[in-house]
């Protein structure tokens, strides 16, 4: 895989990781063995990147993981050779991690997928193209192969592949739509939590729709012009207006019934990497949810 850098002085492996699909993780482990060359020469793991140079990547071959294939249920909204779409449920981990062994989405998948897997990381694994957080429910995309892999994550990077939740939040607003463009890096005293931060940050577009007015609520349409971890949550608590429910960004107490935030990756929309067409992919609200509206509107 070969990549042409267009400017000077970024960080060559979040560069490579942006391009490629990968993580960050990943592209430091092909620098580490060797597998990233410039002009025919391995690259240092701490480079930067020059203009107009060319970089190539040599993907070992995929590995079996040593994850545990488990059968736990999925509720598979959309599915073809290449693509695979999940209405996640609520306290579904997506990849394994401390304290989070097995139980994940990942495992369900390797179960579900077999020999359909993508080894865009050099291993056999679910090409898990983005993520949602363990309580948030709702859409997720799955590529089942490399191909499909370095498609959609292009498509993530450009922005063709949009995301759009929904959400009740805290408090009124007086205009029906807007946009919360404010950059997201980890919290400069919790490290477990995000912040708005100009240190160490990323550039982070959330633009809002008003659904519903109630009172000291309001029930949102959220479309992500990018995919920061926790965004919409740390973006709706910046604009003093956090996510019903939500334990970490949120009031701190019970309400509405919730026992997480209240917020739903309701639709997804992504041109197939095979044919370019566009797809729409859309569920229904999860039974908490609901079942928080139906209190809004008797209130």
């Amino acid at each position: 895989m070969d990549l042409i850098a267009e400017q000077d002085g970024q960080r060559l492996d979040v560069f490579l990781a942006e391009r490629a699909g990968m993580t960050r993780s990943a592209v430091q482990r092909l620098l580490e063995q060797g597998l990233v060359t410039c002009g025919g020469r391995p690259v240092r793991k701490n480079a930067k990147t020059a203009s107009g140079a060319v970089y190539r990547l040599t993907l070992p071959e995929a590995q079996p993981v040593a994850l545990v294939a488990q059968a736990i249920p999925l509720d598979v909204v959309y599915e073809d050779a290449d693509v695979l779409v999940i209405n996640k449920p609520k306290g579904m981990v997506v990849h394994p991690a401390a304290g989070h062994a097995d139980g994940t989405l990942v495992n369900a998948l390797l179960h579900y997928c077999g020999d359909s897997l993508s080894g865009i990381n050099g291993e056999k694994r679910p090409g898990i193209v983005h993520r949602i957080d363990r309580d948030t429910t709702g859409l997720l995309i799955v590529a089942k192969n490399d191909f499909a892999h370095q498609a959609l994550s292009e498509q993530l990077k450009d922005h063709t592949l949009r995301r759009t939740y929904e959400c009740i939040v805290r408090g009124g607003f007086s205009e029906d739509s807007g946009t919360v463009d404010a950059p997201i890096g980890r919290h400069p005293v919790d490290r477990k939590k995000m912040a708005v931060t100009e240190k160490n940050s990323r550039p982070a577009v959330t633009h809002w729709e008003v659904i519903a007015r109630y009172g000291q609520y309001t029930h949102l349409c959220c479309r992500l012009e990018t995919g920061r971890t926790h965004q919409i949550r740390v973006h709706m608590a910046y604009i003093r207006h956090p996510i019903a429910g939500d334990p970490v960004y949120g009031i701190g107490k019970p309400e509405l019934g919730l026992t997480s935030q209240c917020l739903h990756a309701r639709e997804l929309t992504f041109l197939h990497p095979r044919t370019g067409e566009a797809v729409t992919v859309c569920c229904p609200l999860p039974e908490e949810f609901e079942h928080a509206l139906k209190l809004l509107r008797k209130a």
